[in-house]
């Protein structure tokens, strides 16, 4: 079972009223080292992604402007985070179109291999 819950979204910011926001369709990949979140943010730029995790959320926000005459895009995602992460190592990365937040398993819950003497 993963320790990743989605949580509700926050609302919008009366600044982005106009913007049409999206919840990004999401993957949730567990390793035996860490979570990988893999969210679809096609037209993104690395300075058009905010991410922040505190008090035990991730909040994933990222905003498109859109051509002239037509309102942005606004992508909101936020996700509830057990204690198992390993906060001060999270990462992300944004490439074509895909954002990939790595999420790092505290050393405690990694599996233990226990060698076995003859």
């Amino acid at each position: 079972m993963s320790n990743l819950v989605q949580a509700p979204a926050a609302p919008a910011a009366a600044e982005a009223s106009r913007a049409a926001t999206v919840s990004p369709r999401v993957d949730i990949l567990e390793t035996e080292h860490e979570f990988l979140v893999l969210a679809d943010v096609p037209g993104l730029n690395p300075d058009d992604v905010d991410i922040r995790f505190e008090h035990g959320e991730m909040m994933i926000h990222g905003r498109r402007q859109a051509p002239r005459d037509a309102a942005p895009t606004a992508y909101s995602r936020s996700f509830a985070v057990a204690d198992t992460i390993a906060a001060d190592k999270i990462s992300a990365e944004l490439k074509d179109g895909v954002l990939t937040v790595k999420l790092p398993k505290t050393e405690a819950i990694k599996p233990k291999r226990i060698a076995v003497r003859g």
